[in-house]
């Protein structure tokens, strides 16, 4: 049989379809709410006075509850002339659609969360319980944390900026607890002419360990930095533009500098669990008396064997004659520097929220943002969280895709 030619008749006309883009849906408004912090020695605040005025003259609302800016020293006076309303009754807050936080939800604030809210805080992941991310979930939360939030580089930007508070206070820190206003031995941090310098150990060299490192060394001590990763060490060498001396972990060697040294400071970082422990209680009893140790990995376990927890009241306790500081949230107390941190961050992230039209948009248009959610709408977006809960773990690139 003869296949018969295709008949094209020139009644028709045939045209390519145009392509469909993804049409960016108008700017939404935003209703921000700021409550106060009540949980341990929690100073700082999401967004500073400044970051408020800029969110007000863009049309959104913000709502903060009395006295929240206190602890990073902004009064109520301040907030109310940036333009934002002042509630007396936390409720009041807590009705808003976008809740900024600088403290981990807690159980008592889990009641107050109203369904399909949005929620940007840190999470704290040794302190995090699972009925706590339940009752988010229940509620159908999204929420952005702290700690997991990219920038465009694929960097942490709120962490990186904490580490970098953490690390430039270690010395003066240390400094304050070596004088003898602090019962210390009355050393000088740096030395003088004449004297030779102040020896300060690092342990660590990523952001705290280089910031301590640069301290020191502007105070003009004499500073030894010990890491594993031979690309950190060299980074550090770069980016402080000179030669240090520098070793990996080896016990011996570390032993026999921290004998000698004034000041130790613990800045190993760790990716998931605990800090591994690098200074052995032994090493610790060698030391000499009144010698400073400041652990700034304390809130990951501490590099130090002999570390425990301690308070920004009463922030250091004795050990073998060596004055341990051990202070899990050393930004808090410069609550100030790392408020307004934390606000450079999230004040254009806000703006860029509502201009794409909201959460669900923003998260679909910019991936980097994609890695700080750990719930979205109530569905656990976190691999390690649902890991460590045995909660039921959905991949977020598939649950927005799944919702165009």
């Amino acid at each position: 049989m003869a296949t018969s030619k295709p008949f094209v008749s020139p009644s028709f006309s045939y045209e390519t379809l145009e392509e469909t883009l993804d049409v960016k849906p108008k700017g939404t408004e935003l209703f921000i709410g700021i409550p106060k912090e009540t949980s341990f020695s929690e100073n700082r605040i999401a967004l500073t006075p400044e970051a408020v005025s800029v969110m007000i003259a863009n049309g959104h609302q913000v709502i903060m509850e009395t006295k929240a800016g206190e602890g990073a020293s902004y009064t109520d006076k301040d907030y109310s002339e940036a333009g934002a309303k002042i509630a007396f009754d936390k409720k009041q807050v807590y009705e808003c659609d976008i809740l900024v936080k600088s403290a981990p939800v807690s159980e008592e604030e889990c009641e107050l969360l109203k369904p399909g809210q949005y929620i940007i805080s840190p999470i704290h992941l040794a302190v995090m319980k699972k009925d706590i991310l339940q009752k988010m979930m229940d509620k159908k939360i999204t929420a952005l944390s702290f700690e997991n939030l990219k920038d465009d580089s694929g960097h942490n930007p709120i962490v990186r900026s904490m580490s970098e508070i953490a690390g430039s206070a270690v010395m003066l820190i240390a400094g304050q607890h070596l004088s003898n206003a602090n019962n210390g031995k009355g050393v000088l941090v740096g030395g003088i002419s004449g004297i030779p310098p102040t020896k300060v150990i690092i342990i660590g060299a990523g952001i705290v360990g280089e910031y301590a490192a640069r301290t020191a060394l502007a105070m003009g001590a004499s500073v030894k930095i010990f890491d594993n990763s031979i690309y950190r060490l060299k980074r550090l060498q770069n980016n402080i533009g000179g030669r240090l001396w520098t070793s990996v972990i080896e016990p011996k060697i570390l032993a026999k500098q921290l004998k000698t040294c004034d000041v130790a400071v613990g800045a190993l970082s760790s990716t998931g669990g605990r800090t591994p422990i690098v200074v052995t209680e032994s090493m610790v009893s060698n030391m000499r008396p009144g010698t400073v140790i400041v652990d700034v990995s304390i809130d990951r376990g501490g590099c130090f064997e002999t570390s425990e927890v301690t308070t920004h009241e009463k922030p250091t306790f004795k050990k073998y004659d060596v004055i341990h500081y051990c202070v899990p949230n050393i930004p808090s107390g410069f609550a100030r520097t790392a408020s307004q941190a934390i606000s450079n961050v999230l004040m254009p992230l806000l703006l860029e929220t509502a201009d794409e039209g909201g959460i669900d948009h923003i998260v679909w248009h910019k991936i980097n943002i994609r890695s700080g959610i750990y719930l979205f709408k109530g569905s656990l977006t976190n691999f390690y969280l649902s890991e460590r809960f045995d909660l039921k773990f959905t991949d977020l690139n598939l649950l927005i895709a799944s919702r165009r």
